[in-house]
């Protein structure tokens, strides 16, 4: 079975807004913000919901910025994740019980202690393209399969 979910890349010109993920699904890894689309929920909303539920931030200015599939070896169904760059936003950042959020460089972006995914589309999206891709995991958590295509 499919799961449609969102991701949150949070920028700015030099820094990226991260998440260390506290529980649950990912926990240990930093990562953008994000999560489930309700039944009644548009993408783009559930997107904006997940950003103040996790992190505080009020989006104001988002742009669609792909989708990456993931399947997992030995688990049925795709993670569908819709992709969008945070470029403007308001509010005060808070730690959530999911998440605990922190600035980072863009020249320092903690690619060890993310999934190793990220670093095959994250510089695209930081630069402003389109980012599509399928990732299929092993069961230790490596990548058996990828594909990525970077738009303009």
């Amino acid at each position: 079975m499919n799961k449609i979910l969102t991701l949150c890349v949070i920028a700015e010109s030099d820094r990226i807004l991260l998440g260390m993920k506290k529980r649950g699904f990912g926990a240990g890894n930093w990562n953008g913000f994000g999560g489930k689309v309700g039944a009644e929920e548009s993408i783009e909303s559930a997107a904006k919901r997940e950003v103040v539920e996790e992190c505080g931030l009020v989006v104001e200015s988002m742009k669609s910025m792909g989708v990456l599939n993931f399947t997992f070896e030995g688990q049925d169904g795709v993670l569908e994740v819709h992709l969008f760059l945070v470029d403007a936003w308001s509010g005060d950042m808070i730690e959530s019980e999911e998440m605990k959020p922190q600035w980072f460089s863009i020249d320092e972006i903690p690619y060890a202690s993310m999934w190793p995914d990220d670093e095959f589309w994250l510089p695209s999206c930081l630069a402003g393209k389109q980012c599509n891709g399928a990732f299929h995991f092993a069961t230790d958590g490596s990548i058996a399969r990828q594909t990525v295509t970077i738009g303009e």
